[in-house]
This record gives C-alpha cells, structure tokens and sequence, in this order.
C-alpha cells in the first residue's frame, strides 16, 4: 500500500459561502468518483483558497459529510501569485491506496481546468 496524492481544484464565480460550500463538495465527489475510495482510505486533506475568498472555511462542508468528520482538514491561503486564477479552491488528498501514480485521476473543474489541461480529462 502506498500514500497518493490526488490534486483537485475548481473555481467559483463569485466570493459567496454557499457557492463555496457546494463547489468544494463537487470537487470532492468528482474525485472520489474518479478514483473509488472511501474517507477511512484518507490520510489528510490540504484545502487551500485564493485571496479573494474569505466568506467561509471550504473545510465546512467536507465536515459535515457523513462518514468524513474523522478526516484531518486543514485550509490555508493560496500563494498568492500576479496573475494567477483568481477565485480558485484547491484540494489535496493524500490516501492509503494500492494504486499506481497512473492510476490516479486528478479532477479539474470549472476554470481550474486552466491550471493543468494535461490533467483535466484524466
């Protein structure tokens, strides 16, 4: 069994919890989705935000996910780079998993699709 990381990132359109919230949980689905594991697999989650959202923690709504209040969370604010992807969320999973790095599906959502095309069909 190995530790592997899967990279996630979505955007939304405007700084607002709700839009926050339900596109975090779109994000992680996807992911789950596409890579077929269960929150006891989990290790960590590291979440992180552009600058320019601040009206509510995305960890929030992982939290509050049935089966995820064991999982460790943490949020931090983005790097924040001239002219990078504003309004951007970011996610990185590290899970116990006998997968390979190629089997890992990597999920680019929305706008963030911008940040890695070579990734975002995987």
């Amino acid at each position: 069994m190995y530790v592997r990381g899967i990279r996630g990132a979505t955007t939304v359109t405007r700084n607002d919890r709700q839009e926050i919230l339900d596109e975090t949980l779109a994000l992680l689905q996807e992911i789950v989705d596409r890579n077929e594991f269960e929150p006891e697999d989990i290790s960590s989650i590291w979440i992180t935000m552009t600058p320019d959202l601040d009206a509510v923690f995305p960890a929030l709504a992982i939290r509050e996910m049935e089966g995820w209040n064991m999982v460790p969370l943490m949020c931090a604010l983005e790097v924040p780079v001239q002219g990078s992807l504003p309004l951007c969320i970011r996610l990185m999973l590290h899970i116990n998993t006998t997968k390979t790095q190629q089997e890992i599906r990597h999920v680019y959502l929305n706008e963030a699709k911008r940040l890695r095309p070579d990734l975002a069909t995987s």
